[in-house]
């Protein structure tokens, strides 16, 4: 993959030139390289707990912001914006989680005259309001899950009504929910009224806003997402599929690119609509179009305005650097690339190795003794760790994410196979070997499972 350029305008027509990294782990170090491929220089911030990071090593300024626990380092704004004054960048990237999807860290970033490497505020304001989302969605032509674009009310005959005319089964969800968290499946009218009782009073504490809303509830989907880059000139555009159904609570721990069996005419059809969605709401940067693919049917669910942890399959896949166009778009630069440009090649894997029990799945935070990935053609390795590194349990136990890129996808999981035998993580467990069994198992192989298969997998193991 080439690196990208910032162009011939010179350094002095550069908007920034020193970044802040606003994140932890493998992400930021995957964003560090970028800056450094483009000539950047870096900062990097890091709680007590993080002061011996690898990456820190290679920034150009490893600033301590707080202690371990993430509302007081990551998660603390004033702490962060305090960093990039005193350090004097000109911009500053939120890599994904944290502070990324925070409207108002945003607005709080350009108002102390920085740029912010995302979206608008009022983008990312827009789609963390489901409601709000789906209006966006549903006006730009996005197919949308069957249910109003408003919120419940109160009273639950109407609630009742709306229900009957979607049809059941039905799923309550927080309008400003996330992660999994603030959703009930309804499968009659008798457990309606305690469903949307108990998600309006989660949501109020989970999220701050009580506000629901109602959809059909699709039984066996896959989860599909759909890649966009945008410019600051109007141009938009998709970067193909990917799949990433194989989750374990709303968690994604297998990702693919292309996802298997999606007429290439449907698919193009919905990214044209996502590339239109963002032209509408003046969207920015890198972002994601969550969807529900069922019986040949695209139903859009949320967007993620930010870096995903999955974007290498995509990046693999269409052989463009996500984070690299990321930066020339914050610095005011066109996408280095037209629609007509975009072309897919081969297939990409990428599995989330966590410092977790790979079948129970409790935390296993500690000292890795001996680390070891693979190499070699079609093998992507995105880690922070390393021998002697202590996992922490304040944060997420991500600890790499190893992808492989072949021709075709029997080919893919041929190659990922070798590379998960030759990688060695000593002194903690790890999920290594629920991904090896994985890529044995013939369902997986063939391709197509829908987002309940992986739990009905463990199920079935336990047995």
């Amino acid at each position: 993959m080439a690196p990208v350029q910032m162009g011939k305008e010179g350094r002095s027509g550069l908007r920034f030139e020193k970044v802040l990294i606003a994140n932890r782990g493998e992400i930021a170090a995957r964003v560090q390289r970028a800056c450094r491929e483009l000539g950047l220089r870096t900062v990097m911030i890091c709680s007590d707990t993080d002061r011996d990071a690898p990456y820190g090593k290679t920034a150009d300024e490893f600033v301590c912001i707080g202690p371990a626990a993430p509302g007081q380092s990551y998660l603390n704004q004033a702490a962060v914006l305090l960093a990039a004054r005193t350090t004097g960048v000109g911009a500053i990237h939120p890599g994904y989680g944290f502070l990324s999807e925070n409207a108002g860290f945003a607005e709080a970033v350009e108002t102390a005259g920085l740029v912010f490497i995302g979206p608008p505020a009022s983008a990312i304001r827009t789609m963390g309001d489901k409601i709000a989302a789906k209006r966006a969605m549903i006006e730009a032509g996005v197919p949308c899950v069957p249910g109003p674009d408003a919120a419940l009310p109160d009273d639950i005959k109407s609630i009742e009504s709306i229900a009957e005319g979607i049809g059941y089964p039905v799923i309550v969800k927080a309008a400003g929910g996330g992660g999994g968290r603030g959703m009930r499946v309804v499968h009659d009218s008798s457990a309606l009224g305690d469903a949307v009782s108990v998600t309006r009073e989660e949501a109020r504490r989970a999220f701050g806003r009580p506000e629901l809303y109602m959809e059909k509830f699709l039984e066996r989907p896959r989860h599909v997402e759909i890649q966009v880059l945008c410019d600051n000139q109007g141009n938009a555009l998709w970067l193909g599929h990917r799949d990433c159904s194989m989750q374990r609570r709303h968690q994604k721990v297998v990702e693919e690119a292309p996802a298997p069996g999606i007429p290439a005419d449907i698919a193009a059809a919905v990214g044209e609509r996502c590339a239109d969605a963002c032209r509408q709401i003046g969207y920015r940067g890198a972002g994601t179009f969550e969807f529900l693919y069922e019986n040949g049917e695209f139903y859009f669910i949320e967007m993620n305005t930010r870096l995903q942890v999955e974007h290498p399959v995509t990046e693999t896949t269409a052989g463009i650097d996500i984070v690299c166009e990321q930066l020339r778009v914050a610095q005011g630069l066109p996408l280095s690339i037209a629609q007509a440009d975009v072309r897919t090649h081969g297939h990409s894997f990428e599995c989330r190795i966590n410092a977790e029990d790979p079948f129970t799945f409790a935390a296993s935070p500690g000292k890795i003794m001996g680390a070891e990935f693979p190499s070699g053609p079609g093998i992507r390795v995105d880690t922070h760790v390393t021998t002697g590194y202590k996992v922490s349990p304040h944060y997420d136990s991500l600890i790499a994410k190893l992808i492989v890129h072949a021709p075709t996808r029997d080919q893919a999981i041929r190659r990922m196979r070798v590379a998960l035998a030759d990688t060695r993580i000593d002194g903690i467990s790890t999920n290594l070997q629920l991904h090896r069994e994985l890529f044995e198992d013939p369902a997986f192989c063939a391709g197509g499972t829908d987002i309940h298969y992986l739990e009905t997998w463990l199920g079935e193991r336990k047995k």
